[in-house]
């Protein structure tokens, strides 16, 4: 089985609901004027959706892999391509987008790194890059490396499998620098309600305080 044939199967697998978030948590790290904005895994284009309702002139566009998500979302954004984003980059127009987001999409990519330095051309010259990435150290997977050397993979989560890569909080940060972006803003987000985390952190003097947070949202400019 080729890469493309593990990914078409393990997506058809999914239910519907994984295609289907709001992800409003991320409208924070959006800049405040949007004309147009690219959802790279828009899903049924939800987040778009919202962004519609948010910024009242904005236009939205989408990439979605999965063709009958990227038909539903056709309900909701201005336009939406089907496909990879590799498979769409030259479809996108130059010097177009205030924004371009990637809502926990990048892990997904089998070279996440090339996007990054492609997807460059896309921005307006005041445009951001926005992601939300998983934490690979989040306390729950961590525990399961660490205490019980478990490698599990999972149908969705962190332990995805469909994720190619895996990040922490430094190497997205050295993602980012190496593919020529300034990072603006890189915060830990979906903070637990464990207190393991916390009372580990007693015991190291704060040495595992990255382990609460579920991911790390990232705003960045070109260099």
């Amino acid at each position: 089985m080729t890469t493309t044939d593990f990914t078409k199967d393990k997506y058809s697998q999914k239910n519907k609901e994984y295609f289907t978030v709001e992800r409003r948590e991320m409208l924070g790290f959006l800049p405040e004027q949007i004309d147009c904005l690219l959802d790279v895994g828009c899903g049924d284009g939800l987040f778009g959706e919202i962004v519609k309702k948010e910024f009242s002139s904005a236009k939205v566009w989408g990439v979605e892999y999965e063709e009958q998500s990227a038909n539903e979302a056709r309900n909701r954004l201005d336009k939406v391509l089907t496909g990879t984003i590799e498979e769409n980059l030259n479809q996108l127009p130059a010097n177009h987008f205030d924004c371009i987001i990637f809502n926990d999409v990048l892990e997904h990519l089998i070279d996440p790194y090339s996007v990054l330095e492609n997807i460059k051309s896309k921005l307006k010259p005041s445009g951001v890059i926005v992601s939300s990435i998983p934490n690979i150290r989040y306390f729950r997977n961590f525990f399961d490396f660490v205490l019980h050397k478990n490698w599990d993979y999972t149908e969705s989560g962190i332990m995805d499998i469909t994720h190619f890569r895996f990040f922490t909080y430094k190497s997205i940060r050295k993602m980012y620098e190496n593919a020529g972006y300034k990072i603006v803003q890189h915060k830990g987000i979906n903070k637990t309600k464990s207190i393991r985390p916390a009372i580990l952190n007693i015991f190291t003097l704060g040495l595992f305080w990255d382990i609460k947070y579920l991911q790390f949202a990232t705003v960045a400019t070109v260099k």
